[in-house]
């Protein structure tokens, strides 16, 4: 269902998935229908406000966005795979596969080779092609670097008969083109001018195609790559291309070019057409920066340009909107990056598809998005068109054009209806449709993907390249298999499955994690792949199927090119030969529960490990799945993190300071889900022993009883069954479960334990002090603390370095015949108010009244000028008589005003 009043977020923009509501940093509006009112809206508001919206959904599209992953990784030493390169030469990105003779054209720096179809890494012919030394000098001299732009980077193979290629190069910013003869491997040196159809810098953007013997391409046409056209070359005609306008081309970044065939019998005997894919600067969005779009672009193969108007410029040209999007979360993918047209006996079947990215890299999020040639069709045939609209006077805008378009339609190819009106040609089209062209080249209506969203995202995954096969399965229905390539190497291979995608594998292609530039598909009974990059060129098989061992594993793999052979007890490629009068066992659903019965691995089969006491024991255990949940048993029993003293990893277990109780069976278990249920395989299993001395008694004549029967006889009711796995000793395990009890793909937390063994004491006095609890150790610690604390809380109290409460406290702990003071009023102020005299009738005689005392901002002994406390202070509550001590002062001679008093 179509979203046609979402606002979509483009990096910076909101339109909808029409295109027609538009939200900048300058202007706002609806479709445009005659008079319209632009509300100014603050630049730097609108760019700080949109800013952090789209910061928000880019979170919430990194954390909530569907995935899917590979359910095997093969690295590149795990599986046959070719390359081809050579010292000192880069650059091996320009492929051309021609079945027909089983060669793989290669174009690199300064060198074109011919290499073996079925191993490239047989060299068969190859082509030096260097940069003269005046023309690099020239090159030298406007700026370029001598060591990697002024050299010859083949960029153009194409077809030009059977015993010609067209090969062009940058030529040291100068592109050159000529002729290579397929028989003797040589040009002819009719050298041509490459600008139009080659680019000038290695690093731009670039794209070609040869139809018919004409070269349509795609790049830029000067030394600055500033003035970017879509061109046709053709050896009888003049060169015929795009108007140098923003309107038609703005900064873009071509990625691929090809032709639908309209087919000799069409009714209306409509043109065959080109089109051109590419990301550009948005004209009629703006935000504050560049804004991406995704294009696709037509012209027509008849196309001869105009009489007077559009003069050896393109009258067909139009472009539209590719929209890739994810519309839960309104979120639009806007770069595309390459694309594959799998093409059909009749064009309205060909589907097209692409790999997107966000123009905001930090996303990491890839899409692929599949379209329709019909919806193709329908847009550039009957869509609306934009045009420019002036708005405050100055500043332009693209809208809808509302208004009657002429006739012909303009952009169109010849037809039927058009011959009867006696057009023949793009060269007698009327004025008013060229001129129409040449101002309304954007097309308002998207082009929508199936199923308005992308078939694949990938998390954390930069794709870069794209090829797609058809493949019918045993079941009798056809899948599309999208290869996909990353810019670290690596080749991901998938397939949608009942609305739901799941990728076959991952294989490591490159040695380096480095971008793979080229990506070519062999349709032949050969079944491969070509990549290409920087640093060589690789050939992988389209799939490993010998390195499923099992049914449940060939099977689980869900691979339409594998299927399981019984006979043979192998997985096999169904494309084989011989392969379809075999009996084969393949399930896209997953069922493995229709492979043959397995004799279970028997317990006397189980590896002996013996380990000491106190040592350490690694049990490895491959599983090949990254959709499998992989659980260990130790007699029957769920091992889980809890488990002390062991760790579980990707590729084993891990057992650390060996006791007696860790003897026993180990068992590795792989459970994954397919066909909606759960099927268990035993992959590892082990016995664990302990290699004592002579000296110290037996295991079992100290293990208890459950324990040594486990490892002698079944256990009674112990079936092992926990979360849906099935355990046995030497009975086979249980391929299903319940549906109910389906594991989920990539949850790798194993199930709760059950019934865990009893430890034991140890019979190793050295590691003893394992077994010990250390909770008392640890309360004991505590409480250590804790009187500690107490002990300097009551020295500070003591000591009186603490505030008024805590000496209060010590008073009534110490004991006094003294009340305590009176409280302090307004100390904070330095203040003092006069308090009430009251008489200590413990203290008749000679008694004084007590008095407020100043607040010094010292902790110092009660004073005794103004306040003349007797000497039988705190410190004299027990009555004792005082003595004499050098530095005592006689209150009564000598009166002090205030404890701080500096004056004599």
């Amino acid at each position: 269902m179509t979203c046609c009043n979402c606002l979509w977020l483009v990096s910076g923009g909101f339109y909808n998935s029409e295109g027609r509501i538009f939200w900048s940093s300058r202007v706002s509006w609806k479709s445009y229908r005659g008079n319209i009112t632009l509300p100014k809206i603050p630049e730097s508001n609108m760019a700080l406000s949109v800013l952090g919206v789209f910061l928000g959904l880019l979170l919430e599209v990194s954390t909530h966005g569907p995935s899917s992953v590979p359910r095997s990784s093969w690295k590149q030493d795990d599986v046959n795979l070719l390359e081809f390169w050579e010292p000192d030469v880069f650059n091996y990105t320009t492929l051309l596969l021609s079945e027909d003779r089983g060669v793989l054209y290669v174009g690199a720096r300064e060198v074109i080779y011919q290499l073996n179809i079925t191993n490239v890494s047989i060299k068969s012919n190859q082509l030096m092609w260097k940069v003269p030394e005046n023309d690099m000098s020239m090159c030298i001299l406007k700026g370029k670097s001598k060591e990697t732009d002024c050299r010859n980077y083949i960029r153009v193979l194409q077809v030009v008969d059977e015993d010609n290629l067209y090969v062009c190069g940058t030529h040291a910013f100068q592109p050159l083109c000529d002729y290579l003869s397929l028989q003797s491997f040589s040009l002819h040196n009719k050298q041509e001018d490459g600008r139009g159809k080659c680019s000038f810098d290695p690093a731009q953007s670039f794209t070609t195609v040869m139809v018919d013997g004409e070269l349509y391409s795609g790049t830029a046409y000067n030394f600055l790559g500033s003035e970017p056209i879509i061109s046709r070359s053709s050896p009888s005609q003049s060169l015929l291309r795009t108007e140098y306008s923003t309107s038609w081309l703005n900064e873009p970044s071509f990625v691929f070019a090809d032709v639908i065939r309209e087919g000799q019998n069409s009714p209306d005997g409509d043109d065959d057409k080109i089109y051109y894919f590419f990301t550009e600067v948005s004209v009629e969005y703006e935000f504050f920066g560049k804004l991406l779009i995704p294009r696709i672009a037509r012209v027509c193969k008849g196309d001869l340009g105009g009489q007077r108007t559009l003069q050896k410029k393109w009258t067909s040209f139009l472009k539209a909107k590719l929209v890739c999007s994810m519309p839960e979360l309104n979120f639009v993918f806007n770069v595309v990056h390459d694309v594959f047209i799998l093409k059909a006996p009749h064009w309205r079947d060909t589907v097209i598809y692409g790999v997107f990215t966000s123009q905001w890299g930090n996303v990491g999020l890839s899409a692929v998005c599949a379209y329709n040639m019909s919806s193709v069709h329908e847009v550039f045939s009957k869509g609306k068109y934009m045009q420019k609209a002036t708005v405050e006077q100055s500043h332009t805008k693209w809208v809808r054009f509302n208004g009657v378009p002429p006739s012909p339609r303009p952009g169109a190819c010849i037809n039927n209806l058009n011959r009867m009106q006696n057009i023949n040609s793009s060269l007698q089209l009327p004025d008013k449709t060229l001129q129409f062209v040449r101002d309304h080249p954007l097309l308002e209506d998207p082009v929508l993907p199936i199923g308005n969203g992308p078939r694949l995202i990938t998390k954390d995954v930069n794709y870069t390249q794209i090829a797609v096969e058809r493949v019918q399965a045993l079941d009798g229905n056809i899948y599309d298999v999208i290869f996909t390539a990353t810019d670290k190497g690596l080749l991901h291979k998938s397939l949608v499955l009942e609305g739901e995608v799941h990728t076959v594998e991952e294989i490591q292609l490159l040695k380096n994690p480095e971008p793979i530039k080229t990506l070519l598909l062999s349709t032949r009974a050969a079944q491969f792949l070509y990549a290409g990059s920087d640093s060589g060129v690789v050939q992988s098989p389209t799939a490993f199927c010998e390195k499923y061992l099992s049914c449940v594993d060939c099977v689980l793999a869900r691979d339409p090119y594998c299927a399981w052979d019984a006979r043979s007890t192998s997985c096999i490629n169904i494309f084989q030969d011989d392969a379809k009068k075999r009996k084969l066992i393949q399930s896209l659903r997953g069922d493995a529960g229709i492979c043959p019965p397995v004799a279970p691995l028997a317990v006397e089969d189980y590896q002996q490990v013996a380990v000491k006491p106190g040592g350490s024991a690694d049990l490895p255990c491959q599983v090949r799945s990254n959709l499998a949940q992989v659980v260990w048993k130790l007699n029957g029993h769920v091992l889980t993190e809890a488990s002390r003293f062991l760790l579980m990893g990707e590729n084993g277990l891990l057992l650390y300071s060996v006791t007696a109780e860790d003897a026993g069976r180990y068992e590795c278990w792989s459970v994954e889900s397919g066909a909606g249920k759960n099927f268990t395989r035993l992959v590892a299993g082990y016995v664990l022993r302990l290699d004592l001395p002579e000296s110290v008694p037996s295991i079992s004549a100290r293990r208890p009883q459950s324990v040594t029967r486990d490892l002698t006889t079944p256990a009674e009711g112990n079936n092992g069954n926990t979360a849906g796995l099935t355990s046995a000793r030497t009975d086979a395990p249980s391929l299903t479960t319940p549906p109910n009890n389906v594991i989920k793909p990539k949850s790798y937390m194993p199930p709760e334990v059950s019934n865990l063994p009893t430890r034991t004491e140890t019979l190793d006095p050295s590691a003893k002090y394992i077994q010990h609890d250390n909770s008392i150790a640890l309360l004991s610690l505590f409480l250590l603390f804790f009187l500690l604390f107490l002990a300097a809380l009551a020295y500070n109290c003591y000591m009186q370095y603490l505030p008024a409460p805590c000496l209060r406290l010590r008073s009534a702990l110490l004991g006094s015949n003294k009340k305590p003071q009176p409280e302090y009023v307004a100390c904070e102020a330095g203040l003092m108010e006069t308090v009430q005299e009251k008489t200590d009738p413990a203290n008749q005689n000679g008694a004084h009244p007590l008095h407020a005392l100043r607040d010094t901002g010292y902790e110092t002994e009660p004073e005794c000028g103004n306040g003349r406390v007797p000497s039988n202070s705190y410190e004299d509550a027990d009555d004792s008589p005082s003595k004499d001590r050098p530095f005592d002062i006689d209150c009564a001679s000598q009166t002090i005003e205030y404890a701080d008093a500096d004056t004599p």
